[in-house]
């Protein structure tokens, strides 16, 4: 099976004759489509909001396109909410959710406005000794084995994120007593799924505490976050998400949870990262090399440093090798890069057609998580990121790293006068 591409062997040919393999190209129009298609089917929720998770793609051109369109900035990081200020971003369009947080992220996050999320009930004191209360606090919820997990996240009961389900109520009380006027309330279990029944029962759990929380405290919640976690379509037999069936159900678990308790309604906030430019990231490489041992391998260019979800969590990424798109696959390779590390492979055992060495190869589906999770490993440089506007320009919204680039945090000047 194929998937779709947005552009031509042609157009990548000539693009990668002034920006050379390995680059990333994400697609505007797209990307901008999906959004608002988003936007429009949870136009039911006032005050809804979706907050792209910058740890996903974090590039400004990308974070400023979002925002124009409606989009806040979830950051969990002092970089990721430097980013989200250069976007535009400001006041409660930023949300800040981190763990094990220092105090200097804290008083950026403050600085900016941003609605704080905190992750324990140790960070309550923290933060007032440090920071001092702002207006408005959120908490993070792990459900514990209320829900499931996800093979990226793992199960609740095993992950370091969130206070517990008995915490929650003493968290507010805390926050209270210290001067916090106005509250929300977070979870995030799980990440990249495609079963929209998921989701409806984090809603509820999390309108259930609502209600919990102005019966117990007389707490009013200004909004429930409830994460990201939308899942893609990796593979071109996945189902992708109704979004509009989601919305439906989502209304609907409001309906039945809040209807006879007089609690005004919450806004909705979503945090998704890899549903908004996930589909909509490729990153191209050049085959180098082919290798017939035990198994047929294809080098390309490209290595885990660019790319490292395969590698990482053994995750699929669709491959189309250009101008090859109706071959048949009759042969079964390796797709690998050239790192001293045996997991630096895009595909196993995969069903291609045959490849030659200067094909173009497209990796599929590598805008979230991608390029972000690059690293210099073997002195690997990072790629350059482009951007394929919707009037069919090429922007180069990131330039290639450089050697200047990796040493520069290498005092070199002093190598030859010292003495080993």
């Amino acid at each position: 099976m194929s998937k779709f591409l947005p552009f031509s062997s042609e157009q990548i040919e000539h693009i990668v004759k002034r920006h050379p393999t390995p680059v990333y190209i994400y697609t505007e129009r797209e990307m901008v489509d999906n959004t608002r298609q988003l936007i429009d089917a949870f136009s039911w929720n006032r005050g809804f909001k979706e907050y792209f998770a910058v740890k996903a793609a974090p590039n400004p051109f990308l974070m400023k396109i979002l925002r124009t369109h409606g989009l806040g900035m979830d950051a969990s990081s002092l970089a990721e909410l430097e980013l989200s200020a250069l976007s535009g971003a400001q006041g409660e369009e930023i949300m800040f959710t981190s763990n094990n947080t220092p105090a200097k992220e804290y008083l950026r996050a403050r600085d900016l406005g941003a609605i704080i999320n905190l992750d324990d009930l140790t960070q309550i004191e923290y933060l007032h000794k440090h920071v001092g209360m702002p207006e408005l606090i959120s908490f993070r919820l792990n459900p514990g084995d209320a829900l499931g997990g996800s093979e990226i996240i793992g199960k609740p009961v095993e992950a370091k994120f969130g206070l517990k389900r008995e915490q929650i109520v003493s968290a507010y009380r805390s926050a209270r007593e210290l001067g916090v006027t106005r509250f929300g309330i977070h979870t995030m279990p799980i990440s990249n799924h495609l079963d929209i029944a998921y989701f409806p029962e984090t809603v509820r759990i999390l309108l259930e505490l609502v209600i919990e929380l102005r019966k117990e405290l007389g707490i009013t919640l200004e909004f429930i976050n409830m994460g990201g976690g939308l899942g893609i379509p990796y593979r071109p037999e996945d189902k992708p998400i109704d979004i509009v069936a989601l919305s439906r159900a989502i209304q609907t678990t409001y309906e039945r949870t809040l209807t006879g308790t007089q609690i005004p309604t919450p806004k909705l906030f979503m945090e998704c990262g890899r549903y908004i430019t996930g589909p909509y990231g490729y990153l191209i490489t050049r085959a180098i090399h082919t290798k017939d041992i035990f198994r047929k391998y294809i080098g390309v260019d490209a290595t885990m440093a660019n790319l490292m979800r395969p590698g990482m969590y053994d995750a699929y990424h669709h491959i189309t090798v250009l101008g090859k798109e109706n071959v048949t696959n009759d042969q079964v390779y390796d797709i690998v890069g050239s790192l001293c590390e045996n997991n630096d492979k895009f595909a196993k055992q995969r069903h291609l057609p045959t490849i030659e060495v200067g094909d173009l190869l497209v990796i599929h589906d590598a805008g979230a998580h991608g390029h972000s999770m690059g690293f210099n490993y073997n002195g690997k440089l990072r790629s350059a990121e482009l951007l394929l506007r919707s009037d069919g320009q090429v922007v180069e919204i990131r330039r290639a790293e450089n050697f200047d680039d990796l040493f520069a945090t290498l005092e070199l000047g002093g190598v030859e006068s010292f003495k080993a």
